[in-house]
């Protein structure tokens, strides 16, 4: 059992990359693996998943905290950082859990390795295309509004940032970081890789691919289509919440991860 205090680090792993490190709880070890909006807006549902696990919390680099090199600019090398960095630690029975973009990053490790991991978690994942050239699977966030942004991702907007113009400077250049960070890796192709749908099929851990019933940027559909191309995947719905259940329904989904996990 790895047991970790609340705390924050940076920690170097493969190549010289340093990371953003929130580590907590203990248990079986879970690498928690966030979306854009960085592992700071994650600690509630972080803390509840470190009733069970000692959970990793990393920032992506080039997210928040974690300085990115300039060699490092895809999901792939992304993919190998942490599976390199699992190695690093001798982790083993790992838990990955990745929300939204990543979701992305842990499905691109499954498929390359599961050596070190036990289970695969993905919550409103990006990263294929189930559908035609001509569709659009995926919600364009670079090109809308923040108040459209705000309704697609949330089943209630209110839990969104609001009127950046009326945020702290600091939160507001977090935001644009991050954003700058996820343009980098998911431009294009636009925020999938066209070969991973092809390539679930070699995920051969239990895998948990969960949904917010609201969710605007990649609907349910999607997260059906993700669901059906791994094998043997769980797919479950989580009502009352939209693109990032972690945020609006923190207690709905830790139980989920918890109950999969015995």
């Amino acid at each position: 059992m790895l047991t970790l205090t609340d705390e924050r680090t940076g920690t170097e792993v493969s190549s010289g990359v340093v990371l953003d490190v929130t580590a907590h709880g203990a248990g079986a070890t879970a690498l928690l693996l966030s979306g854009v909006e960085g592992v700071r807006d994650d600690q509630e549902f972080a803390t509840l998943l470190g009733g069970t696990h000692a959970v990793l919390a990393p920032s992506h680099p080039g997210f928040d905290l974690s300085p990115r090199p300039d060699w490092l600019d895809s999901v792939e090398d992304l993919a190998y950082l942490y599976l390199d960095w699992l190695d690093q630690l001798e982790a083993h029975d790992v838990t990955l859990v990745g929300c939204q973009f990543g979701g992305w990053v842990a499905a691109e490790m499954a498929v390359r390795s599961t050596a070190r991991l036990s289970r695969l978690v993905l919550v409103d994942a990006v990263g294929i295309k189930p559908g035609s050239r001509e569709d659009r699977d995926i919600a364009d966030v670079f090109h809308m509004s923040r108040g459209e942004l705000d309704r697609r991702t949330f089943h209630d907007p209110v839990n969104g940032p609001g009127d950046l113009t009326a945020a702290p400077v600091d939160d507001v250049l977090r935001i644009a970081r991050n954003e700058e960070a996820l343009a980098c890796y998911g431009w294009e192709p636009y925020l999938h890789n066209p070969r991973l749908l092809r390539w679930l099929h070699r995920v051969s851990v239990p895998a948990l691919v969960v949904w917010g019933e609201s969710d605007g940027i990649v609907t349910p559909a999607y997260g059906r289509s993700f669901a059906e191309a791994i094998p043997g995947a769980r797919f479950e719905v989580i009502p009352d919440a939209g693109h990032r259940p972690q945020v609006e329904q923190p207690e709905r989904l830790s139980a989920l991860i918890r109950d999969f996990s015995r």
